[in-house]
Order: structure tokens, then sequence, then C-alpha cells
């Protein structure tokens, strides 16, 4: 069997490495990077740390409006799926790059799976909403992280081709929670003690690009009067220099770090304050509080108990749920067992090969 994956963005690397692992034992990957995260500490680092092989094709398409970066890849990628031909084309999550591989696949008469199908906010302003309907609705595979999920799929009429297999990126973490544990490296070099710093990320566009939203984030790190590590995303660095914004003196802004490293941070934190999807999902599976600096998620399993607690971009519902103490208790199991890759795989498999709805 020959598998095209498609990948381009820090998360679906994580994603990838787990379900590469047991892919490349028995069959074929191709693996194609777009190059929507093109700099060394968003891509390399992940290649690198997480023992992907290195792609056999990079479409080098960089930075740009979400149509026009849509776009080039599609047209590359056509390229690319004409010349390989394989019995799937894989894709993940919610990015440019999910998008442009399941609308190349679905042109190009190939079957293709969706890795973290039936996500949603319901917020049709995020083009990551967007892009996770298009790339379900083309899909012949939808591989759903949650029963959440594919109860989404089935209220848009989707049921055919709906596989609940567990969240890959757990996966992911159960193979390098040792590092998370017993590193204590990274918390040296960035001088902050196990439960004594918030660690905070932002990088989505609505609050990034948005000037009162970025400078009521940074108002609440400051009112919390305890130290907060901020590894900044560079649309995020940018940001904050153009408008003007000081960064509080207990907020250290860092380089993003890696993967494992990322994970020391998390499990160590007292509370994790971010936008990012994967990080309040990874705060959620290490028992560590969370606050989303949105209005909704597309993880609402997260919300269980109090573990996760959405407050937007307003500083004083920042600050309220940041300051809360930890639920009692341990999270509630429901992101799957830790085997999502290899319940793919065996999906992939064995599917019959004709694409969905057609006989």
């Amino acid at each position: 069997m020959k598998v095209v994956s498609v990948v381009g963005a820090r998360p679906q690397f994580i994603k990838a490495a787990a379900v590469s692992r047991v892919l490349r034992v028995n069959h074929r990957e191709v693996l194609v990077h777009t190059g929507q995260h093109y700099d060394d500490v968003l891509s390399d680092v992940f290649f690198t740390e997480l023992d992907i092989p290195s792609p056999d094709y990079n479409l080098d398409v960089g930075s740009a409006s979400h149509a026009r970066q849509t776009a080039a890849m599609l047209e590359r990628l056509e390229d690319v799926l004409l010349e390989e031909r394989p019995d799937w084309v894989l894709v993940y999550g919610d990015t440019n790059s999910t998008l442009a591989g399941a609308l190349a696949a679905a042109q190009s008469g190939l079957r293709l799976a969706h890795v973290e199908a039936g996500l949603r906010s319901y917020n049709r302003s995020m083009p990551e909403e967007m892009n996770r309907v298009v790339a379900d609705h083309c899909a012949d595979l939808l591989l759903c992280p949650t029963e959440t999920a594919v109860s989404n799929l089935a209220r848009e009429g989707i049921c055919e081709g709906v596989h609940l297999v567990g969240d890959v990126m757990y996966d992911s973490l159960l193979r390098w929670l040792s590092h998370a544990e017993g590193d204590a490296s990274t918390l040296e070099k960035l001088d902050v003690s196990p439960g004594g710093y918030v660690l905070a990320t932002v990088h989505r566009p609505a609050n990034t690009d948005d000037v009162q939203n970025l400078s009521s984030i940074l108002e609440a790190l400051e009112a919390l009067a305890e130290p907060a590590l901020f590894p900044a995303h560079p649309r995020t660095r940018k940001a904050v220099a153009g408008a003007g914004l000081a960064v509080p003196p207990n907020v250290r802004m860092v380089e993003p770090v890696g993967y494992r490293d990322m994970l020391v941070l998390e499990k160590h934190a007292r509370c994790v304050v971010t936008d990012s999807g994967g990080v309040q999902k990874e705060a959620y599976l290490l028992a560590v509080p969370c606050v989303t600096l949105r209005e909704e998620t597309e993880w609402p399993e997260t919300l269980t108990d109090g573990w996760n607690v959405l407050a937007g971009a307003v500083a004083s519902r920042i600050v309220e749920a940041a300051k809360r103490p930890a639920p009692p208790g341990p999270p509630a199991p429901c992101f799957g067992d830790g085997r999502a890759a290899e319940k793919i795989v065996r999906i992939l498999e064995n599917d019959p090969p004709q694409r969905r709805g057609i006989t």
C-alpha cells in the first residue's frame, strides 16, 4: 500500500510522527511537506526530535494569505499526486495544508483519509473551521478522535466511512511522557521551577492581529503577578512590537520550543493560558488547569469538570480563570487508549478500494 501524507504545520508533524512510525512497518509512505511552517523552530526541529523521516517532497510555499497559500499548495500537490498515484492521501487536522491536500486528492480522483475528522468549533469566522468542514466532506475515511466528533459528522449527514480511533496526539504524548516527567534541564535552562509559573501561548490571528485583544492578554498575565513563560510564535513577536505594547516585567517572552520541551513546560506549569487547540488538549491530558483565550473550542471534552475554561481575550475573565484551583480527581479518559495510529493503519489496509458514495 502506498500512502501520500500531507503535512505543513507543527501539530501535523506531531500527529504524522505517530502514524508514520506504524505505517512504515509494512507499507510505503510518501511524505509531503507543504512548507506552511518553514523555519527551524516551527518545522525542522520537529522532524529531528520526533524521528520523522525527511520529506520526499518539500513544496516550499512559505507565508502568504490563506487563499494564495492554499492555491500554491494545490498547484504543487497536483503534480505530486499525479506522479505518485497513491492508494491513499492522508491529511491531518485543520490547516491550509489540510484543505489543499483534501481538495487535491478529491480533484485527482484519489481516496482521501482525514485524521482528526469531525471537530467543530462552530465559529465559521475561523479559517480552520472551514478547512475542517471541507476536508470532512471530501474524505472517504473520517478518522475521529472522540465520540463528539462522530456525533458532529452525523449531524451533517456523514455516517459512511466514519471510524472512532482516538487521538493520535495522545499516542505521541504517551511516547514522550517519561521525558516530560523526568527531564529537569528544560526548566533549569529557562529558570523556572515546577508549579511556579504560568505557561502562555498566543498565535491565532484573532488575538495577534487585534491590538485590544493582545493588550488585554498581556494585561491579564501582568495581573497574575507570578512568573509567566511565553514561548512566542514569530507572528506574535511581530504583533507585539508593531503595536508598541510593553511586555510586563513578570512575563518572559522566549523563542518557540520543540515538542518534547513543550511537554515538559506544560507538565510542570501551574496553569496554561493559550489559544491553541493542541496545547489545551495536551494540558488536559497532563492534568494541568488551562485557560483558553477564545470563546469556543473544538475540544469540548477539555471543559469537563473545569479542567479548561473559556475566557476569550477579556483580562478579568482570564485572571479569574487562571487563579482557580485545580479540579479534584483526574481528567476523564475521552481521547482513546493511545493506540490510534495502529487503528488508523489497520483501517487503511482493510477499507474497500472505492470512494465514499461510489458503488
